[in-house]
Parts: structure tokens; C-alpha cells; sequence
């Protein structure tokens, strides 16, 4: 299993790109940042530092989307860290949550996705494509390779993931919904005449260790219990489009959010996230890995077996620091590739 970071880009732009410098020092192999221009630092001019930095790492957004930048101009910075750097990016891409409704607007639809992953990918690998019925190329990419990897939850997504994508972006670490989830994924790439297994899987969800009392239990969960309201914001749009009682989808993922009442992306990925209180502590202790070491171990080895290639720790709470360090040194060198 591979390892990756997960850090919003707050100020300063050089606390994130020491982050991640330690964090591959200490084994991981990944360096994701969210992407919403409005919230946080612009994203790929922080990548480029961390390439520069870091001679293994490949880094990528989880996630961008088509909308926020010209399909092109996406392609053209994926290409240019590329070619500077080594081809050490990869493309985390969705339909846009924050990106988008932060500024006013509505996130994508999926036809508009699966067109830009297409259009990304070719132009940043050197390829001719097609984007408002114009033919584009990036005439200076040479061996250019840029992985897209989409991020979903939904019967929909989950199938033009499949269709279509590199990898799969899964944002949270239930063991149940993964497995569904995968499952999913796996049936749409057979169907399209694809090897599922060429599909990687990654899961993304925070992670902070800490004892086993009920004391310490209480505040991990109270540090990520803003990822539940995250995840909600998704799942609101799946109950709105499927129904309340769907067989679309697992009432294990949608049934937590019957108390959610709104969501102000002012304090989006944070801890202490007042539109959050929703959450309930067991949907924290599924979608997140909470306690001792060996805790995590045990999660992380049944994700595994489910065919789950790498696990991004989201470190959006008070111990950025000491996460990074207690995976280097107690998680990584067990269950790493």
C-alpha cells in the first residue's frame, strides 16, 4: 500500500511545502492539496516548490474539476510540472464542491467531467483532442504521462470512474461502503472492456493517532468530525438526485445527514466546523482512523484486502505534525509497497 498527504494550502505556502518534505522522508510517497481558489493558496504554484524539494513524491490535487480553470491551461501546468520535475503529477478530479459553490455556482455535470478527464489527460501527454468543437495540442510536450484519478461517491460517477479514469478517489475509510464502492467500480471498467485492476484505488480520509482512553478518543473525534459534514455536502446531492430510501445507494452512507441543516464553506475542512455537529461520533469512527497505531493497522489491512492501493491521510487537525511522524515511524514500514 502506498501513502499520501492530504493538506489544505493556508499561509504560508512554506509550512506546506515542509510538510510534505518531511512526510516523504518519512515514507510517503504521495502530496495531495485541495483546490479551491476562493479558500486557499493556488495550488500548483506550491506543487512546483514541492517538486523541487522532493525527489520521489508525486503530487496532484484532490481535487481539482473542469470548471474553475480552462481545460488547457490544466493540461498545460500538469505538462510543464512534468517536464520540469519528471512526470510526478497525477490529476485528482470531481465535479467541484467547495470550487464551485463558494464562488456562487453549481458544480459540473458528470458529461462535462468525463469530457475534460479526456481532454486533460491527452493534451498533457501530447495528444490532439477536441474542447469547444476546436482542435487543441500542446505541440512542446514530449513523454509527457499524466494519471487522472476521479473523485465520487454515486451509482453514476462511480460507472464513468470506471469507464474512464485512472484511479478512484474515495473519501472516507468505512470498510463496507469501500468494498460496495470498489465493487462498483471494478463492475463499470470489466463492462467497458477494461482490466479493473487497472483501476487504482485510493482512499482519503483523516487519520489521527492517539491513545485509547475515552479522553483522548473524544478529542480525535471532535479534530475530524469536520469530515463528516464534508462527505455530507456529497451526499446531500446523492439523496436530492436519488431519494431519501434509494437502492441506488447504501443507506450506511446517506442516513447520517437526516439532521443536516446547512453548510457555510467558510469553515470547510476545518476542525471545530460548526455546521458539523450533525455528525454522529460512530460516522467518525467509520469514515476516519482514530486511536492507537494498532488500530490503524487493523483498518488499514482490511482496506488492503479490498484492493485499496493507497490510503491518503487528511491532516486537517492539531497534529499535522505528529500524524505525519507516527506513520513514518509505526504504520508505513508495515504495510507499505
Amino acid at each position: 500500500m502506498d501513502f499520501g498527504l492530504v493538506l489544505q494550502t493556508d499561509p504560508p505556502g512554506s509550512a506546506t511545502v515542509e510538510l510534505m518534505c518531511r512526510a516523504e522522508e518519512r515514507g510517503f510517497s504521495y502530496g495531495w492539496t485541495f483546490d479551491s481558489p476562493v479558500l486557499w493558496q493556488e495550488p500548483y504554484v506550491i506543487h512546483s516548490r514541492i517538486l523541487e524539494r522532493t525527489r520521489r513524491m508525486t503530487v496532484g490535487p484532490m481535487v481539482t474539476n473542469p470548471a474553475t480553470r480552462a481545460w488547457e491551461v490544466t493540461a498545460s501546468t500538469f505538462a510543464t510540472l512534468n517536464e520540469m520535475y519528471g512526470n510526478r503529477t497525477v490529476c485528482g478530479i470531481g465535479r467541484g464542491d467547495s470550487a464551485m459553490r463558494v464562488a456562487g455556482r453549481p458544480p459540473v455535470t458528470l458529461a462535462q467531467l468525463g469530457s475534460a478527464m479526456t481532454a486533460i489527460r491527452d493534451l498533457a501527454e501530447g495528444r490532439e483532442t477536441v474542447i469547444d468543437g476546436a482542435s487543441v495540442r500542446l505541440p512542446w510536450v514530449r513523454d509527457g504521462r499524466l494519471p487522472v484519478w476521479m473523485a465520487g461517491y454515486g451509482p453514476k460517477a462511480l460507472a464513468l470512474t470506471g469507464r474512464e479514469a485512472d484511479g478512484f478517489i474515495l473519501q472516507l475509510a468505512d470498510p463496507a461502503l469501500t468494498a460496495w464502492m470498489v465493487r462498483a467500480v471494478r463492475q463499470a471498467a470489466a463492462d467497458a472492456g477494461r482490466d479493473p485492476g487497472e483501476v487504482t484505488i485510493c482512499v482519503a480520509a483523516p487519520a489521527y493517532v492517539c491513545e485509547d482512553t475515552p479522553a483522548a478518543l473524544a478529542h480525535a473525534r471532535e479534530q475530524c468530525r469536520w469530515f463528516g459534514g464534508m462527505v455530507g455536502n456529497h451526499v446531500a446531492d446523492l439523496v436530492a438526485r436519488y431519494g431519501e430510501h434509494s437502492d441506488a445507494v447504501p443507506a450506511a452512507l446517506t442516513a447520517y445527514i437526516k439532521e443536516r441543516e446547512g453548510y457555510d464553506y467558510a469553515h470547510h475542512g476545518r476542525a471545530g466546523n460548526p455546521d458539523t455537529a450533525f455528525v454522529p461520533d460512530d460516522i467518525v469512527d467509520r469514515f476516519c482512523l482514530i486511536g492507537p497505531p494498532a488500530r490503524h493497522l487493523a483498518r488499514l489491512r482490511e482496506l488492503a484486502a479490498l484492493g485499496v492501493d493507497q490510503f491518503a491521510v487528511y491532516a486537517m487537525h492539531d497534529a499535522k505534525e505528529e500524524v505525519v511522524e507516527a506513520y513514518g515511524t509505526q504504520i508505513i514500514g508495515q504495510l507499505a509497497s
